[in-house]
């Protein structure tokens, strides 16, 4: 095993980030990612800083052959941790980056249409108080209702189907991961390829969300200028598609970046954080659960889609209290 294989190793096993790393060492991030894809090596005195850090021998660091830091056949375990460390192939790293594409696709579509499910509700309700439709107005709000239901429908179904087909990739959450010589490389080269259109994408989707209400603003004021009844609805209609189309690009960007964060050990992916992130699925079953239950008891669709940004940002609180817990008890 190289040295670049033992650093990424004994950082993992420490659940430490690369940056977490760097700054135990005084180096910058950058220096220790070029260490890790061995395109640099540390000078002597970063490996002795290196062997008090880990808590290994200079020897263990410097000489390939020995494959452990005990010099024994099997590798050490972290105490407190998972037993299991499994491998990851350059042929499966692969496959669960293009699976996690697809995944991404879908289940921000999912999200999308969960936010946008209101809109016929709304237009059909609305277009029939005012009299623009020749519909009494609990007929149409019943025929809202049911469009609504079958776009709710349609969402849940792309999150089962993309659960489903995930399911062989748990592993990568739950389960700490040993990548094969090449993974490591291969990931960091692809992130990096993919950073500038995170970024454009995360950006787009958050610009999105902020500008949402400036048609409904505009209309609601030629609304009271001109009286025209059915403009507050197109605003509402407006706000609700530019949010769904925001949030589709802010889950779809963060979950394909996830994705290479989850093969390297990086970000919300660290060994403490796969501890913390099992509570994962039952935050956002709960966000939705408010969403759903906040909207149909008070019909304030064109309010209640605010649960899905402060759930965002508050799910970033969530983890972080979790890691904290986890890390107590290590």
């Amino acid at each position: 095993m190289i040295l670049a294989d033992k650093i990424i190793e004994n950082r993992k096993k420490n659940g430490w980030s690369q940056e977490d790393l760097a700054d135990k060492l005084g180096v910058s991030r950058q220096s220790v990612s070029k260490w890790e894809g061995a395109q640099a090596v540390p000078d002597m005195k970063k490996i002795i800083q290196m062997s008090e850090v880990f808590g290994v021998s200079t020897d263990y660091l410097l000489r390939d052959e020995i494959e452990t830091a005990d010099g024994s056949e099997n590798p050490p375990i972290e105490s407190g941790l998972e037993d299991a460390v499994r491998s990851v192939s350059l042929e499966e790293a692969n496959a669960f980056l293009e699976h996690n594409r697809k995944a991404a696709s879908m289940i921000s579509t999912g999200v999308m249409l969960c936010i946008f499910s209101p809109v016929i509700l709304i237009l059909l309700g609305g277009l029939a108080e005012i009299g623009m439709i020749s519909l009494q107005h609990e007929i149409a709000e019943m025929g809202g209702t049911v469009i609504l239901l079958m776009i709710v429908a349609c969402a849940v179904a792309i999150f089962l189907m993309a659960g489903m087909r995930g399911k062989q990739y748990e592993y990568l959450e739950n389960t700490y991961i040993d990548t094969e010589y090449g993974v490591s490389g291969m990931v960091k080269e692809r992130r990096a390829e993919y950073a500038g259109t995170h970024s454009r994408r995360l950006i787009i989707g958050i610009m999105l969300c902020v500008v949402s209400a400036i048609p409904l603003l505009i209309m609601s004021i030629v609304h009271y200028s001109n009286n025209t009844d059915l403009l507050p609805l197109i605003g509402v209609a407006l706000l609700l598609t530019s949010v769904a189309v925001g949030v589709k690009l802010i889950v779809l960007t963060c979950i394909r970046q996830g994705g290479y964060d989850k093969l390297l050990e990086e970000g919300d992916y660290t060994r403490l954080g796969k501890k913390a992130g099992k509570y994962d699925g039952v935050y956002w079953a709960v966000v939705l659960a408010v969403y759903l239950g906040w909207s149909f008891v008070n019909m304030a669709w064109e309010y209640t889609w605010i649960v899905w940004p402060i759930a965002g940002v508050l799910y970033a609180a969530f983890h972080e209290v979790m890691k904290a817990i986890y890390r107590s008890r290590v």
